[in-house]
């Protein structure tokens, strides 16, 4: 059995459904217009921006709050999961997105832990996406899509600024990788939001216009879109979550500003408002596009 697709229960059509990653809250610079207080503070700020759940937030506040909640995590060893079901079900979150792995594995590696994660997956009855990240077993494009070959009920959560920068994939032209990586575009059920260019994983896109880069992620989202809404039922949903991450881990870049202080390029707050208006854009591009 595959992995299912995060669902509410309703016969609702599919839909879109948009989040905020807790870490986009991080160590905010002292310009942004986004909240810099306690972690309720914070989750009430989400809640007023619009955001429908939260990716690692306090379980606690966000049932007072009515957001929803999705999980990450990272597994290296087959077993590693046992204990987080149970956490992860008791406490209603939705879904889970995976780092798996170190990406210096064996193809044998690589199909224990990939077996482990879709049988848990499937016993459990909880969705579990495949991040497509650095450092991970779904590092390059190739090695994943000869994957998905071996196992093709596998689920991503489409990360793909880490192959975007990370294989410059514009390098020898971006179509063709588009063309490749379809059967991923087809098994993505979540996306985390964030933008990269093919030196950077991730920069501020200003207003989001007159930019390549921005207009290859967008067609990346809408295509992951379509491969959704093609085989999505009632009820069905896909977590667009934005994931604009801090400076000291080395994300948001920095520059010197006119005191010579070195400060993020940008909000990410604002950017990450900003996100969520293009998902929905590309969402409705998708809706055209499968009918």
């Amino acid at each position: 059995m595959m992995i299912k697709n995060t669902n509410d229960g309703t016969q609702k059509q599919p839909y879109l459904r948009l989040d905020l990653n807790y870490g986009n809250c991080s160590d905010l610079p002292s310009f942004s217009a986004g909240p810099r207080g306690n972690d309720e503070e914070k989750h009430n700020a989400i809640k007023a921006a619009g955001y429908a759940g939260v990716q690692d937030g306090d379980p606690d506040l966000c049932k007072k709050l009515g957001l929803e909640l999705t999980a990450h995590a990272r597994i290296n060893k087959v077993g590693e999961l046992d204990d987080l079901f149970p956490k992860w079900k008791k406490e209603n979150f939705n879904c889970a997105t995976l780092h798996v792995g170190w990406g210096m594995e064996s193809d044998k590696e690589i199909d224990e832990l990939v077996q482990y994660v879709l049988d848990m997956s499937v016993k459990n009855d909880f969705p579990i996406y495949f991040e497509t990240h650095r450092s991970t077993i779904t590092q390059d494009m190739q090695r994943t899509v000869e994957l998905i070959k071996r196992f093709p009920e596998i689920r991503f959560n489409g990360d793909f600024s880490h192959w975007y920068t990370g294989q410059e994939m514009v390098y020898g032209g971006i179509e063709n990788k588009w063309d490749f990586i379809a059967p991923v575009f087809d098994r993505v059920r979540f996306i985390h939001g964030r933008i990269g260019n093919p030196g950077s994983i991730q920069v501020d896109i200003a207003d989001g216009k007159n930019q390549i880069y921005v207009d290859h992620f967008k067609e990346m989202w809408t295509r992951a879109f379509a491969g959704f809404l093609k085989t999505a039922k009632p009820g069905d949903y896909l977590c667009f979550t934005v994931e604009l991450l801090q400076a000291d881990i080395f994300y948001a870049r920095q520059i010197q500003n006119a005191q010579g202080e070195w400060v993020e390029e940008g909000d990410r707050w604002q950017q990450a408002l900003l996100y969520g208006q293009i998902a929905k854009e590309c969402w409705k591009e998708a809706q055209k596009r499968i009918g």
